[in-house]
């Protein structure tokens, strides 16, 4: 696994081919990190929400995030309303990705969702198009230096 990512670019540059997986199930949580990486892709985890947001801080931007919504200290949708409240952060593609039937609406924040068990193909054309988006258009920013303190 690799949490820091892209220290020839510098510490707030975009790593666009960079996955945030927040997923609190170690097996699917080991077992994408490998996928994603045997892909060509950096790959950072987080086991919840409030662990994601400590990742995102400071670090690098990925080019999306895979997110779990059913997770214990910080679910998924409580995740998404604290990414969606920072500046920076509000505009970071979040896939959801769920066991669970729910409505678009019952994840607000969110670019797509995926189901659980997850379909290896259309992971991987999801995290392709998201990543690719970013690539094509202007990386995300990193948060501004902190002025005084």
């Amino acid at each position: 696994m690799s949490d820091t990512v892209g220290s020839a670019l510098g510490p707030r540059a975009s790593v666009t081919r960079h996955i945030l997986v927040v997923e609190d199930d170690v097996d699917v949580r080991e077992t994408l990190e490998d996928i994603l990486e045997s892909e060509g892709y950096t790959v950072t985890t987080a086991a919840n929400g409030q662990e994601a947001l400590e990742r995102l801080s400071g670090a690098a931007l990925p080019c999306v995030v895979l997110l779990d919504l059913m997770m214990p200290v910080m679910n998924g949708r409580e995740f998404l309303a604290a990414l969606r409240r920072d500046p920076v952060l509000a505009k970071l593609p979040v896939v959801v990705a769920t066991a669970w039937p729910i409505e678009a609406e019952e994840a607000p924040g969110h670019q797509e969702l995926l189901a659980k068990p997850y379909d290896l193909r259309n992971l991987l054309e999801v995290v392709r198009r998201h990543c690719r988006a970013t690539t094509e258009d202007e990386p995300p920013d990193r948060h501004p230096p902190h002025a005084g303190g």
